[in-house]
This record gives C-alpha cells, structure tokens and sequence, in this order.
C-alpha cells in the first residue's frame, strides 16, 4: 500500500483514546469475520462491539471514519494497527514522524 494512505491514516487518529479505542476494536472486528463460520452469535457480538469502539473512537477524535472517503481503508486501518504493533516490538522500522 501506499504509504500516503498509511499517513493520511495516521492523520486522522492521532487522539490517544482514538489510538486505543481502535486498537481494540480493530483486531475484534478482523477475529469476527472468519469466526463466523463457526459461531455466528460471538461473531456478530464481536463485530458489533468492534464498530462501537471505533465511532466511540472517532467521535472523541472529532471526525469521521478515513473509509467514509475511500471504502480503501478498511484495509489501511488493520494495515496501520500492524505496523504500531511491529513498531513498538522493534520488528519494524518506523521513520520519525509520530505514529
């Protein structure tokens, strides 16, 4: 991917609460979509409470979802959770902009 759409990303979840509210909501909305093949219920509950975080999430940020825009970064978003994760383990290296 691009990283413009990986900065544009960044540019608009910069609220710490923002950060944590998707990088919980995230990985529960990834982990529903195969689990439901398996148990719908937990499934759905998990996709649900992932979306809630995320509005919660961008509504303490002040602006909308970057999908809203470009249907694209429903991809940047766990792209972009990776990449703070690899980040902070020191398995990648990030430039020195803020992430």
């Amino acid at each position: 991917m691009p990283d413009s759409f990986i900065e544009n990303y960044k540019a608009q979840h910069r609220h710490p609460l923002n950060r944590l509210s998707h990088s919980i909501g995230i990985p529960l909305i990834v982990f529903s979509v195969p689990l439901f093949f398996f148990n719908w219920r937990l499934a759905l509950a998990l996709f649900i409470a992932g979306w809630i975080l995320q509005i919660v999430g961008h509504a303490i940020e002040g602006n909308q979802p970057a999908f809203f825009t470009n249907p694209l970064y429903l991809l940047i978003g766990p792209l972009w959770l990776l990449r703070r994760a690899g980040s902070a383990l020191g398995i990648v290296k990030t430039s020195g902009r803020p992430r």
